[in-house]
């Protein structure tokens, strides 16, 4: 099959304009590959991350990792961490395993396919580099007042009107 398209926007650079703080991960570099590792045919291990300065007035935090290269007509959401306490710096390599895993009352929503936890790399064999975007919103809620049952798609959605800044971290995997 030939998965030729045109390249999506990244979507964050489609959305208003926000503030951004800094993002960063000892386990992933922007706009390079990622480890085999972060992928969903290797270890599955959601990547550490870190942000400083979120701006005064946050909240709460969200944490969402999307791939707008899947070949879909929506992209793809691979890890979705709602109700993050505002104190929250960092999330641990490995932090998307479960719920356990996660610092006080965050959880994971579903992602696309289907996990309640981060959902590793996995394009299409053969297609172009996928980028994969990670991001922390910082929200002036504490929370987006959502269950579990809830979509990636809704929480960014409620997000767009509570986001204050934005950090964000753009790594590609290819297979």
């Amino acid at each position: 099959m030939d998965l030729d398209r045109p390249l999506a926007p990244h979507p964050y650079e489609i959305l208003p304009t926000v503030p951004t703080f800094a993002l960063s991960s000892p386990d992933i570099t922007e706009g390079a590959a990622m480890d085999p590792r972060h992928a969903a045919d290797g270890e599955n291990i959601s990547p550490a991350l870190t942000w400083t300065d979120p701006p005064e007035g946050t909240q709460g935090l969200l944490v969402t990792c999307f791939d707008p290269d899947a070949p879909t007509p929506a992209g793809y959401w691979h890890w979705t961490v709602t109700d993050l306490d505002s104190s929250v710096t960092s999330l641990e390599a490995g932090a998307g395993e479960s719920d356990i895993a996660l610092p006080g009352a965050a959880f994971h929503l579903r992602t696309d396919g289907g996990a309640y936890a981060y959902e590793g790399a996995a394009p299409p064999p053969g297609d172009r580099k996928h980028r994969y975007v990670f991001a922390v919103h910082a929200l002036d809620v504490p929370t987006l007042e959502l269950s579990p049952e809830d979509s990636a798609t809704k929480a960014s959605f409620l997000a767009l009107f509570h986001t204050i800044a934005r950090g964000v971290l753009t790594a590609t995997y290819q297979r």
